[in-house]
């Protein structure tokens, strides 16, 4: 077998695959990353960046470049129930600041930083299969440029940061674990003349959900969201049902009613699963290893974690520190351990029932009370547990 040229093969560019490159590179790996994509380049995403995934930017040196392209900043998360209207505060004072960049901004900002950082980066290039060793183990991909012959490539490990239908995942049968159905399904669109003045809102309604948050050039992006059971009738009429909503809160649906619709109405409906993230020769990391329903936005905070507790593991494996398994596992563990509070408070608030009496007595206690509501505030930013919120106030979800 011809000896690897590279001691790692990324599989996706964006927001969990440049970030594992980029801190691979930096410690001296050869690291080759592809993607079907040319960047800068949209993909269907929400994109709010709750403060874990913004000190992860800052982390990495990256936040004040993020900072310097215009995306406003969201200091209050405003959580409007039609009896109360929660507001608070959703960071820390070290990182007090969540952000909605676009896509094309902030996956072409990471695809530039793992650039620059040492890794090769194609862009235009689509995996067509992996390449296997004697043993079955994974050593490389064979894929193709936009206008080139079919090539291959070979590594130590092969990294699948192609997302939910990952390509790397089937190919290798990755074990899926923890699995839910589809709970909720949602559309989004941009809107201009709706300044939200650093302010993320959402309305919850009895099985009805929708919310806004400002990002570049001006906009805000307006999402609705229904139970999945209701799916085939909302597509009949995306549109009609997308608006429909809104007369749920009257003063809302006139405020959208003045604004400007900028962009086409686009969303999905995401299944919840787990899986195993490594095998002989290959790893997962980001939505290709574990998803979940966007209703908490949480895919790209989780992406840029796991992309550091991915990179650590490499790390120890490729530089001989550990076994694989043994490194990789480790990285399964951690992994888990940070994402499965997340995933089970999703998998709760997705299904848009109303609140429980108990639980909507707990939020009548803090309206109000400000160290109340930036609690709560941050257990939708992915800082506080729900665990940790009930024991300081009392009820659960």
């Amino acid at each position: 077998m011809s000896e690897s040229r590279y001691d790692v093969i990324v599989v996706g560019a964006r927001c969990a695959g440049s970030p594992t490159a980029m801190l691979l590179a930096r410690k001296g790996y050869r690291v080759l990353v592809v993607d079907r994509a040319v960047f800068p380049s949209d993909t269907l995403s929400t994109h709010l960046v709750h403060p874990p995934g913004v000190a992860a930017l800052r982390g990495w040196g990256l936040l004040d470049r993020l900072v310097a392209t215009g995306c406003p900043p969201i200091h209050t998360y405003e959580f409007d129930f039609g009896s109360l209207v929660l507001p608070g505060a959703p960071g820390t004072e070290a990182e007090p600041y969540a952000y909605a960049p676009r896509r094309t901004v902030l996956d072409k900002l990471l695809v530039d930083a793992a650039r620059e950082a040492g890794a090769e980066v194609r862009e235009g290039f689509t995996v067509t299969g992996l390449v296997l060793g004697d043993a079955g183990d994974v050593v490389g991909v064979r894929g193709r440029g936009p206008h080139g012959p079919e090539v291959t490539e070979r590594a130590r490990v092969v990294l699948g940061a192609d997302g939910l239908h990952s390509l790397v995942a089937r190919a290798v049968d990755a074990p899926r674990y923890n699995e839910n159905p589809k709970l909720m399904v949602g559309y989004y669109s941009y809107f201009s003349g709706l300044d939200m003045d650093g302010v993320f809102k959402a309305h919850s309604r009895p099985y009805r959900s929708f919310g806004a948050w400002p990002t570049h050039d001006g906009l805000t992006l307006v999402g609705g969201c229904w139970p999945f059971a209701e799916f085939n009738d909302i597509r009949k009429d995306i549109e009609g049902n997308y608006f429909k909503n809104f007369a749920l809160a009257p003063a809302w649906e006139e405020r959208i009613r003045d604004a400007r619709r900028e962009d086409r109405i686009v969303g999905a409906a995401l299944p919840n699963f787990f899986r195993k993230p490594f095998g002989p020769g290959w790893a997962l990391v980001g939505d290709a290893g574990y998803c979940k329903d966007f209703f908490t936005a949480q895919g790209i905070s989780d992406a840029f974690l796991s992309a550091e507790m991915c990179a650590g593991s490499l790390d120890d494996a490729l530089s001989g520190r550990a076994p694989f398994d043994t490194a990789m596992a480790a990285y399964q563990a951690a992994r888990d351990r940070h994402a499965r509070p997340v995933y089970d408070f999703t998998l709760q608030v997705s299904t848009l029932e109303p609140l429980s009496p108990e639980f909507e007595k707990v939020l009548e206690g803090i309206d109000g009370n400000q160290q109340g509501m930036d609690a709560f505030a941050r257990v939708n930013a992915g800082v506080t547990s729900m665990e940790r919120f009930s024991a300081d106030w009392g009820g659960a979800v």
